[in-house]
């Protein structure tokens, strides 16, 4: 078992929060952030591109060459492995190790679930030990009504032999239990404000849970308010870093 997979079975579920470039994935790590994901809308997002649109492929190994060399476990979203054949998501999965990356979030968007598992069955054999987090969006981009649609898709993703599972948008804590008994590997839940704290995901089994977006957005609408206190005459609400603690540990492991 690799040293990030064993974090999916410690004590305490996985807490993943997700950067977008070098400065965020360097203050996570300095409050002990064993490991980090990134995230596809944030690293869209910032270039103007769309996210789930197969745009980021360079950008997502490009970042993943910045970060792979950092004081932390890597894990890289790369929504459908921006490719449609699985050797060419094979391909990528391949850079992205090479970069440093330890763990690759791959989504289905609801396409057939067959092709998707061939994705993760190419990725498995080019990068037996790359941790493959299979997402299936049948609750992020479906009604999640038919909870036999994501126990298929789940069932054909751990054939294929995903290391974890992660479904979005599933916050009910009895429908996160019935999930549980149905799977082999552990199971990533995204975070929620309006949902089940930390804490109660990891009662109820719950083995990793990661925060997408949530980060990037959350320091965009700081910025907002800072501005807009700063327009209203009131100090900003909050605290920022220095200019030398960014400074300091924006570049501490390329000059380290």
């Amino acid at each position: 078992m690799t040293p990030f997979a064993a974090l999916h079975h410690a004590d305490a579920p996985l807490l993943l929060p997700n950067a977008w470039d070098h400065a965020s994935a360097a203050f996570l790590a300095a409050q002990g952030f064993a490991a980090i994901g990134t995230t596809s809308l944030g690293v869209a997002a910032a270039a103007g591109l769309p996210d789930g649109a197969a745009a980021t492929r360079d950008l997502t190994v490009r970042l993943a060459r910045q970060l792979g060399a950092g004081p932390y476990l890597l894990s890289v979203d790369a929504e459908d492995g921006f490719a449609q054949d699985p050797s060419e998501v094979a391909e990528l999965a391949s850079e992205l190790a090479a970069a440093g990356a330890v763990g690759i979030n791959l989504e289905d968007g609801l396409g057939p679930a067959d092709l998707h598992a061939a994705k993760i069955a190419a990725v498995k054999a080019a990068v037996p030990d790359l941790f493959v987090n299979a997402r299936t969006d049948t609750h992020w981009l479906g009604d999640g009504v038919d909870e036999r649609e994501t126990v298929r898709r789940l069932d054909a993703y751990q054939q294929a032999g995903a290391d974890g599972m992660f479904v979005p948008g599933l916050t009910d804590p009895a429908r996160v239990t019935a999930l549980l008994k149905t799977l082999d590997v552990p199971l990533n839940i995204l975070y929620s404000p309006a949902g089940p704290s930390v804490s109660h995901l990891a009662d109820l089994g719950v083995r990793r849970i990661s925060l997408g977006s949530y980060l990037y957005r959350r320091a965009l609408g700081a910025a907002l308010d800072a501005m807009t206190d700063i327009r209203s005459g009131r100090p900003p609400r909050g605290t920022a870093p220095t200019y030398d603690e960014v400074q300091a540990l924006s570049t501490q492991d390329r000059t380290s």
